[in-house]
């Protein structure tokens, strides 16, 4: 496989966990990439530690926080413009296995048709369960996505680990970074990819270990803000009635957050779907 492939790991705020991702990523054995480091306007001396850790990795600071598709189009139109056949987006609190790239570009390359290849993600903790299959599936009724677990048909490929087609992403463009800052976004590029009529797939043998929401905390009431707030845009756009699709949406998230004794966090949905 002589495709060149251009890694893109998008670091705010967590050298440490992106330094461990970047070793692994270095024990790949795809014969043709290259690594490039997006650092999303941190502001714990990532910049100073990775380049001190890592000199030879290519380092992309924005000075600013352009939220997660901003920053990984930065990256992007950096691997495009030096001209990769295909971009790996791969979050910063993961690690892979070393032929997880070897395996998304032959899947890849196998079928022509497919503008995106995700990976299947494990836990962590429990490395021999699954955290998803690849992406998942969006109900733009209820207003909810659930990830896959098993093969299945997908909606969207998880940004967590995706390889993108060069002509796919000429075609479609990047993360709609002014509608999304966090969340959904990957969601928004897999329904726009099959609207153009790529198909999704995933490499089965691509192993990739995942923390989850590593940058806020699976519990952050940003994380709920940041969540409803990209949820209600993205039901506006595609829900076939977009008001009934985010009343139940709002009601649910509320319904569950109250339940649980946390109003920090209702009152954070709230104001994620209020700002929207």
């Amino acid at each position: 496989m002589n495709q060149r492939v251009d890694v893109v790991v998008l670091n705010w705020n967590g050298w440490q966990d992106t330094l461990t991702c970047l070793n692994s990523l270095q024990g790949l054995d795809y014969p043709s990439f290259q690594l490039l480091l997006v650092d999303n306007g941190s502001t714990d001396g990532s910049i100073e530690h990775i380049r001190a850790a890592m000199p030879s990795v290519e380092l992309l600071p924005t000075g600013v926080n352009l939220g997660f598709g901003g920053g990984c189009n930065v990256g992007i139109r950096h691997a495009l413009a030096g001209g990769a056949d295909y971009v790996w987006l791969i979050n910063s609190d993961a690690t892979v296995d070393a032929g997880a790239l070897s395996a998304l570009v032959r899947e890849a390359q196998a079928h022509p048709e497919v503008g995106a290849v995700g990976s299947v993600l494990y836990e962590v903790d429990e490395p021999e369960r699954v955290q998803l299959w690849g992406g998942g599936t969006v109900n733009l009724w209820l207003g909810r996505s659930q990830h896959r677990m098993a093969a299945g048909a997908l909606d969207f490929i998880s940004g967590a680990s995706i390889l993108l087609r060069r002509s796919a992403l000429e075609e479609v463009g990047l993360f709609d970074q002014r509608t999304f800052f966090m969340y959904w976004e990957d969601t928004d590029l897999g329904f726009r990819l099959r609207k153009a009529g790529w198909q999704l797939a995933v490499a089965n043998d691509s192993r990739v270990w995942h923390k989850q929401s590593a940058s806020l905390g699976k519990r952050s009431p940003l994380l709920d803000e940041y969540f409803a707030r990209s949820g209600v845009r993205f039901f506006k756009r595609y829900a076939p009635v977009p008001w009934l699709t985010n009343a139940f949406s709002l009601s649910m998230r509320l319904v569950k957050r109250v339940l649980s004794g946390d109003i920090t966090r209702a009152k954070a949905v709230l104001r994620g779907f209020l700002s929207a």
